[in-house]
């Protein structure tokens, strides 16, 4: 290999010797601080005591998006420090910025949720302008939310830089009644003071001890399940994403990854040597072995595209889902929470068991390969959570792609979170066309057992925004009601429900699909092992629907719901920004 000397922000000397990874390789100088082109910009950051001798080191810039309204997000602030202990450690000169973070929890239910999806593609696009504008040497992302890790990794594969992702880590779960919750419990026992198991008191005591500790929420939700997944991407180091947010090792990993981004300057390894179709075949096993979130479809879709490597169809999940064993069972599919997962040997673990599916050749920000960076870890000690790949949970993912004539192009469902008995179903639908109507008939006693509530006009653009259904899911269960009834949309669903959902039905209502076709009384028929989802009412009849049929329109307000609803694409698409 070619040894060659590099200057950063060279008007200071100061010298890295760098190893070319590939003939050919350009790497990425900044520039901008050189010379007497440089002496305005020097002065500027000078203006905020830097120096000269910081300034002639690597500039590597910390997105970090540090907030105390957001749980998920209030422990990045000492996990920020930590990152630049390391990075000043390592020769370079740390930069810190902010980008929005809000939280799925607080938006819920209300019109606070649209926005949260549009948010991915605001904060990859706020973290591209930045780092653009200042042309920084390497990139550190902390975030640890449902929409902010991904946009993060969208920002990451777009800029073509090295970069590292590091989340905040999980909360420890609540105790109640001897045994673990998240903190979705409270919106349960609104079904179990409904139905008067319990009085305010005791309501107001669950309420007091659901969320005990800052963190991301304590399950495989999308926030947990999306950090998980940047480690089998490559962009996170290994075993690094389960530490719970408040233990020491949580800090320490803040020092390695601030060491590990600038031997990645110095190395010239950018997003797009990690990012490869082969590390996004790891990740889409990942997803489906362990049981994560639907959601992480979308924003696998969306970092592949942002990775400039064309169109993630759903096809490819679905093709994995049918060969790759579902080995690990975590809440809300099992009784098993994050901190769990992360004492039974966390993502390493898991991907251990299905070791002989994955490329291990792909590279990781560690410098280590996959196969190295696995070597390192030990299997599970708990094989009631994860198990082999000859015994799994499941022979096939935990995830999976249904169609039908409703679903032409697609829709999503979450196997391990499905009762067994409810795999093949039919049910008489009951329409709605808000999620607050349709929980409000949950918690008056107007949705039956065994009826097929269909929420539509809740995708990309009927939404808009595609929100989450998180309520109904959660009163249905609450009411004693998710192991009869399903719940079918062109929207999305929380990472923590559980029961017969099925969502990102595509193409939309909004968009004229036939899910806008169906009415009160219609029977639907959903078969999860064969993957079809059936609307059974006749071709002409539905050929006089069409005919018929007219859009809901929802008013939206001025700004950038109304511009996402414009140029936003189909789920089945990732639901990017085009």
């Amino acid at each position: 290999m070619q040894c060659k000397t590099y200057y950063f922000n060279s008007l200071y000397k100061t010298k890295f010797s760098i190893t070319k990874q590939k003939k050919g390789r350009v790497m990425r100088e900044n520039d901008i601080l050189k010379g007497e082109q440089g002496a305005l910009k020097r002065a500027l950051y000078k203006s905020m005591g830097f120096t000269g001798e910081q300034l002639g080191k690597p500039i590597i810039a910390i997105a970090n998006s540090y907030t105390n309204a957001t749980p998920g997000h209030f422990v990045l602030k000492q996990l920020c420090e930590s990152v630049k202990e390391g990075i000043i450690k390592a020769g370079g000169t740390p930069m810190e910025f902010s980008t929005v973070a809000p939280c799925d929890g607080i938006a819920e239910g209300h019109e606070g949720m649209r926005y949260i999806l549009p948010t991915r593609d605001l904060i990859a696009s706020s973290i591209e302008c930045m780092v653009r504008a200042h042309r920084f040497d390497g990139l550190v992302l902390l975030g640890s939310c449902d929409k902010i890790v991904p946009g993060m990794l969208m920002a990451a594969a777009r800029l073509e830089m090295p970069a590292i992702f590091l989340n905040g880590g999980p909360m420890y779960p609540a105790s109640y009644c001897g045994r673990h919750y998240d903190g979705n419990i409270v919106t349960e026992a609104i079904g179990w003071k409904q139905q008067g198991r319990i009085d305010e008191e005791e309501f107001r005591h669950i309420e007091d001890i659901a969320e005990p500790c800052p963190g991301s929420c304590a399950m495989l939700g999308t926030a947990n399940t999306m950090s998980a997944l940047s480690e089998s991407l490559g962009m996170s180091l290994m075993g690094s994403s389960t530490i719970p947010a408040v233990l020491a090792a949580r800090m320490a990993k803040g020092v390695e990854t601030g060491e590990k981004i600038v031997e990645l300057v110095q190395k010239g390894v950018t997003t797009r040597d990690i990012l490869t179709e082969e590390a996004f075949e790891n990740a889409v096993m990942h997803l489906l072995t362990m049981g994560g979130s639907t959601n992480g479809i979308l924003h696998l879709q969306a970092i592949y595209h942002e990775a400039g490597l064309g169109e993630l169809p759903l096809s490819v999940f679905d093709e994995f889902s049918r060969k790759i064993p579902q080995v690990a069972s975590i809440y809300p599919a099992s009784e098993f929470d994050m901190v769990d997962f992360y004492e039974g040997g966390g993502v390493p673990a898991v991907l251990k068991e299905i070791e002989e599916y994955l490329h291990k050749d792909t590279l990781t920000v560690s410098g280590l390969t996959m196969g190295e960076a696995l070597s390192r870890f030990s299997y599970t000690n708990n094989r009631n959570m994860i198990k082999t790949a000859e015994e799994p949970f499941a022979p096939t993912g935990g995830v999976a792609i249904l169609k039908g004539n409703i679903a032409p192009l697609g829709c999503v469902i979450k196997p391990a979170a499905v009762p067994k008995h409810m795999f093949r179903y039919s049910g008489r639908a009951q329409v709605f066309t808000t999620e607050e109507e349709s929980y409000q008939a949950v918690l008056e006693g107007r949705v039956k057992p065994g009826t097929c509530m269909v929420l539509m006009y809740e995708g990309p653009k009927g939404g808009p925004g595609m929100p989450e259904m998180y309520k109904t899911m959660k009163y249905l269960e609450g009411m004693g009601l998710s192991d009869t009834c399903a719940l079918i949309t062109d929207g999305r669903f929380s990472g923590s429900n559980r029961g017969l959902f099925v969502g990102h039905i595509s193409p939309e209502a909004y968009e004229q699909g036939d899910f806008a076709l169906i009415q009160d009384g219609d029977v639907i028929e959903i078969d999860v092992d064969a993957r079809s989802i059936e609307l059974k009412v006749p071709e002409e009849i539905l050929e006089e629907r069409r005919k018929r049929f007219v859009p809901v329109e929802k008013e939206v307000k001025r700004g950038y719901l109304r511009t996402y609803r414009r140029i936003s694409a189909s789920a089945s698409k990732g639901a990017v920004v085009e």
